[in-house]
């Protein structure tokens, strides 16, 4: 339950500070953990990224002002930190469908999207099949892709670097490479610090490293494996989900905020759905 609680903090930090500079780095203070695995886990639970979320709250208070008799367009821009009106207008219009003087008018359609809470819900009792597995350190090889902290840019990333590497040998390459647990085709984010993040499509190996390729080590640590069957896109998303918001709260475990690790068959070419394995690192809240 504590980190949905941090979590919640930090949310009422931000709605605290919808009028005002928000700083991702002092919302993922608030919830224990790097601001690069807040962004990350708010996106998964929230379901869309963090920037996004703050845009759209705003939007809806801004909104909210724009219908008072007096209020003017310029003076609501820079109540919510907007000192351009057109990067104002644009963002107004692209939640609302609207332009802000449009939304002063009587009978405007508007949007409100209300603050996010969490909370732990009796779902019926749906089975979340896992294993805990204790690993010595993992080692990958396999291509990257340059990732950000954006969590929408990394989105749009990820799926390209995946048909570009299924449509060259490397591929192939990667696939002969799996000789170590976890076996198969891993897709693997793995941060080192803001100006080196990268996405690798890679596989756990003792081999060498081939041409053109990069290796990287995961620390040892205690891992809880979900296992999914469904269209991978979409079933690991709902596992990370059903992880931070089903498992986590009362797991006696805390998220280590290592590389998470999508675990895909092997085969000539990618598959879209079938059996895949979510890899992510733990360890005992005492620990922490």
């Amino acid at each position: 339950m504590d980190w949905l609680m941090r979590l919640e903090k930090a949310v009422a930090y931000i709605e605290n500070n919808l009028d005002s500079e928000i700083s991702h780095e002092e919302a993922a203070k608030i919830a224990c953990c790097s601001t690069f695995y807040f962004r990350r886990m708010f996106s998964y639970v929230a379901g869309i990224s963090l920037s996004e979320y703050i845009r759209r709250r705003r939007m809806t208070q801004a909104a909210f002002e724009l219908q008072k008799a007096d209020a003017k367009v310029i003076d609501v821009a820079l109540k919510y930190g907007y000192t351009s009106p057109t990067a104002f207008n644009r963002a107004f219009q692209n939640v609302h469908g609207i332009s802000p003087a449009a939304a002063k008018l009587q009978g405007a359609l508007l949007n409100a999207y209300p603050s996010i809470k969490f909370s732990v819900q009796i779902t019926g009792g749906h089975a979340m099949p896992y294993r805990i597995e204790e690993k010595s350190s993992i080692r990958i090889v396999g291509a990257r892709v340059p990732i950000t902290e954006d969590m929408e840019e990394n989105l749009q990333i990820a799926p390209t670097f995946w048909n570009d590497v299924i449509k060259d040998k490397q591929f192939g390459e990667i696939c002969e490479l799996s000789n170590t647990s976890p076996v198969g085709v891993l897709g693997i984010t793995a941060y080192q610090n803001p100006d080196e993040i990268y996405y690798y499509i890679a596989a756990a190996t003792d081999k060498p490293v081939p041409p053109g390729m990069y290796e990287y080590e995961i620390p040892a640590s205690t891992w809880v494996i979900f296992e999914s069957e469904g269209r991978f896109k979409e079933s690991v998303q709902s596992v990370f989900r059903r992880f931070l918001t089903e498992w986590l709260p009362f797991s006696g475990y805390v998220y280590a905020e290592l590389p998470d690790i999508e675990v895909y068959p092997i085969g000539k070419d990618i598959q879209q759905s079938g059996h895949s394995e979510v890899w992510i690192a733990v360890k005992k809240e005492k620990e922490n």
